[in-house]
């Protein structure tokens, strides 16, 4: 460990991982805060891409060949090993594309197309390669052409003129993917020294001999989440670079949200990101996986719990989800409290009943704090206390 970081992550079981966060008291007493998450699945360092791919993807490759649509992220902070994890391991600068989730989609994919329940089926692959950067498009087949989203006549999003490749074979797939991530967009963080920048989409289709869209998995290397404190140092650009990561980022967790929550309007154009990937979360045959990494340094602690509190709220995606009952108006701090965790944002927070004064608010107590911030022990949606002040503040200001 060059940075001679204390590991703060352990996993207890094959399912649950516990970060251990660093505190300080008032009286400044050293303390360990654990936070507790459950997963399907955890994987430690040792573990392999292969076996991450046997838990993660594997399981819903199948979706695309009962003309559905399966989709794969691999989320977390820069350089905890998004890329690694999706595209093959680095040796130095090259990276071996033959050991990366890509191409174990693409390998089992042509195994099932000759598989007898299949091959009747007479489906042709294709491959698609392009990255979301500042909110545009490029396409990486094309020498990063810019290309366009548009929705069609039948509400469906397309991206205009992407370059579409056949291919017959792994080692065409492979070719592809390297010839696409040769021109992918990177550049140099505070945390990596070859950073990925941008979104990277990677789409293997199936039609059928005349054409028709069959079923599609998007396996989808996202750009790093940082904090706007990590890029202080960096230049214009990078910062830049970072808000519109995040940006697309917290659209794709508000969508989330909207949909956990069965909400009548989801937010999918609020990004490029959340637009194109549309057709991943809707649709009784759309099936999604989220594979979130993380750096176990103690220096990472606060990215690793925004990283897994990110993927606790994906976890909540799913058939059968209901919004919670909406308390009463009068039971003004317990209101408050869900209209803060259902909405996330302080801006939207002014539909509260005007009920609770100033006076109401000068009596919130730390106690409250903690109920308002959402700091259970378990609760993978946490405020911390300062956003809690923030937000109390504007709803006072705003009175």
């Amino acid at each position: 460990n060059k940075a001679k970081t204390v590991d703060v992550v352990t996993l207890p079981s094959k399912d649950h991982i516990l970060v251990h966060e660093p505190k300080l008291k008032v009286d400044l007493t050293k303390f360990l805060e654990n936070h507790k998450f459950h997963f399907d699945y955890t994987f430690d360092e040792n573990v392999s891409n292969d076996v991450v791919y046997k838990y993660t993807a594997q399981p819903i490759l199948r979706t695309i060949f009962d003309q559905g649509v399966a989709t794969c992220f691999a989320y977390g902070q820069t350089g905890s090993g998004k890329t690694h994890t999706m595209g093959g391991d680095f040796t130095g600068k090259q990276q071996n594309f033959n050991l990366g989730i890509y191409a174990m989609v693409a390998k089992d994919v042509f195994e099932l197309l000759r598989a007898q329940q299949y091959a009747q089926l007479e489906l042709k692959v294709s491959c698609s390669f392009f990255e979301i950067y500042g909110g545009k498009v490029f396409d990486l087949l094309a020498k990063r052409a810019k290309r366009r989203v548009l929705e069609d006549g039948n509400n469906v999003v397309n991206v205009v003129d992407l370059k579409e490749t056949p291919v017959l074979s792994v080692a065409s797939v492979l070719n592809v993917i390297k010839d696409g991530s040769a021109v992918r967009t990177s550049g140099q963080t505070s945390a990596n020294a070859h950073s990925s920048r941008s979104h990277a989409v990677f789409q293997i289709m199936l039609r059928t001999q005349r054409g028709k869209l069959h079923g599609k998995f998007s396996l989808i290397d996202l750009a790093g989440n940082e904090r706007g404190a990590d890029t202080n140092s960096a230049n214009r650009a990078t910062r830049i670079e970072g808000a519109e990561i995040n940006k697309s980022l917290l659209a794709l967790k508000e969508c989330i949200r909207a949909m956990s929550n069965n909400q009548n309007h989801i937010p999918f154009r609020a990004s490029k990101l959340t637009q194109v990937l549309r057709d991943s979360f809707i649709g009784d045959k759309a099936r999604t996986c989220m594979i979130a990494t993380l750096a176990p340094g103690q220096n990472s602690v606060e990215c690793t719990l925004n990283t897994l509190r990110y993927a606790d709220r994906v976890k909540e995606l799913g058939p059968g989800a209901k919004q919670a009952a909406p308390l009463e108006p009068n039971n003004d701090l317990a209101y408050l409290h869900q209209s803060l965790r259902s909405q996330g944002t302080a801006h939207h927070y002014l539909h509260i009943n005007r009920q609770i004064t100033n006076r109401q608010m000068e009596g919130v107590t730390d106690a409250h704090f903690g109920m308002l911030a959402g700091e259970e022990e378990e609760d993978p949606e946490m405020y911390n206390f300062h956003q809690a002040v923030d937000m109390l503040q504007e709803l006072r200001e705003t009175w």
